[in-house]
């Protein structure tokens, strides 16, 4: 592996981190403190949010009964902040519709919302405030893979029901899986599996990597990987630091090992970035630029001349012949200027399943609650899918349909950036249930 750099080491301790939380954090490579704040963060209402209480529009509380409360922990500061406010914005949507059909459980539903600062330990402290004195009653969130595998020790221990909306390393749903855990976002060997054939047969099997540099980077680099030895391809890349603003030396690199493609793994400000430098250095005429995921936030912030290459979506709004899309679409773009993308869709479908579940059950029991959810098939208007989406029963993976297609400049509509080639279900992408190594103990 070429130019190798690792990210910041952790320098403190968060108050409220527990023995077990320390030890977790001191196993793990978490990923690195972020280098710089989010522009978009800083200018959205003063993101210096600890824990902040989103009320119902039409308050519905009878009886002096208190509040349901749904926690949701995610990167407000950091590279990741634009994919953090995504799918918060889908949570508050779906929050505004719960409490207009009555709430859970007859009670107003609340979301509360904290800042992880994209920091494994800072993320475990807010998740442990959220459950300790803020009496959540569940947990969402969160965009950073490592902030969202350390929750899941936190909400285990505290017999909390959490859904992981956008943190996707195989882990959480495999060899690190938890009882409570559930997740909406797919896991980055369903990623891999979706595109790396296609990316092969029409491009070349010669490859250079731009990872970011921590678990989730280096989990979805390895699952491309295992692709290309099964085509007998050739690679090498570079493993960044989050927050890496010069790529000059990594393209570099790209450039003189004559690759077929570029796959670009970065996310949120990070892919901005990198991709912008792509097409500046013009780098695009000697090679194909792809990868996983290359998301509609990402897609906006980039020139027209980046906007290029073979990717997947997790969720996409033009589907025109998916049951309630356009009902979504409208009501996105009524509130925030734009069309949904997959990260709204996270953090509604995570939220309207817990309310869900919830109602069906007639109970806040985290252990009923996740019995009830495995093999859980998501009503038509929460799935907004062509095909049946549901939480599998070996690993609480959601079985979602991943989108391939090609990015291009716009189209008649601003957002129409993205058309989609081929659809693959949830199942075809995670492979066999019998292959994963999750083990599934429940609390008595």
């Amino acid at each position: 592996m070429m130019g190798r750099s690792s990210g910041d080491s952790q320098q403190s301790i968060v108050g409220g981190i527990g023995a077990d939380d320390a030890k977790l954090i001191r196993r793990r490579a978490a990923a690195p403190r972020p280098h710089r704040i989010g522009r978009r963060s800083l200018l959205k209402t003063g993101l210096a949010w600890t824990a902040c209480a989103i009320a119902a529009p039409l308050p519905i509380r009878a009886r002096g009964e208190q509040p349901v409360k749904i926690g949701m922990v995610e990167p407000l500061t950091g590279v990741y902040a634009a994919l953090a406010e995504g799918e918060i914005a889908g949570a508050r949507l779906a929050i505004e519709e719960i409490n207009r059909s009555g709430g859970i459980l007859g009670r107003e539903t609340q979301l509360m919302v904290a800042d992880s600062a994209n920091d494994v330990m800072t993320g475990v402290a807010k998740t442990r405030e959220l459950i300790d004195r803020d009496q959540v009653d569940f947990i969402a969130g969160n965009v950073n893979s490592a902030v969202a595998l350390a929750m899941t020790q936190v909400t285990a221990e505290k017999r909390k029901l959490q859904i992981v909306t956008g943190g996707h390393t195989d882990e959480i749903t495999d060899s690190r899986c938890s009882w409570n855990v559930f997740r909406i976002c797919k896991s980055t060997t369903m990623e891999a599996n979706a595109i790396a054939d296609t990316l092969i047969e029409k491009l070349g099997a010669k490859w250079y990597f731009l990872t970011p540099d921590y678990v989730y980077g280096q989990a979805l680099q390895s699952a491309f990987e295992l692709k290309l030895r099964r085509h007998g391809g050739a690679w090498a890349g570079d493993i960044l630091p989050l927050g890496s603003v010069d790529y000059s030396q990594a393209l570099t690199n790209a450039e003189a090992f004559h690759p077929n493609v570029l796959i670009n793994l970065m996310a949120g400000e990070d892919q901005v970035n990198s991709l912008t430098q792509i097409a500046s250095f013009g780098l695009a005429q000697n090679m194909a630029v792809g990868g996983a995921l290359f998301e509609l936030e990402t897609i906006l912030s980039v020139p027209e001349a980046a906007r290029t290459g073979w990717w997947t979506m997790e969720w996409w709004w033009n589907q025109p012949d998916v049951p309630h899309i356009k009902t979504f679409d409208t009501a996105f773009r009524s509130r925030i200027g734009k069309a949904p993308s997959a990260r709204n869709w996270f953090g509604y479908a995570a939220i309207r399943a817990l309310a869900q579940i919830a109602n069906q059950e007639k109970s806040l029991d985290a252990v009923a609650l996740a019995r009830a959810l495995q093999g859980y098939t998501l009503p038509a208007d929460i799935a907004l899918d062509p095909n049946r989406a549901f939480f599998r029963n070996a690993d609480h993976e959601l079985m979602s349909t991943v989108l391939l297609g090609e990015v291009h400049p716009a189209r008649a509509d601003p957002f129409d950036l993205f058309t989609v080639r081929a659809l693959v279900e949830g199942e075809q992408a995670a492979g066999p249930d019998s292959e994963s190594v999750c083990k599934l103990a429940f609390p008595s």
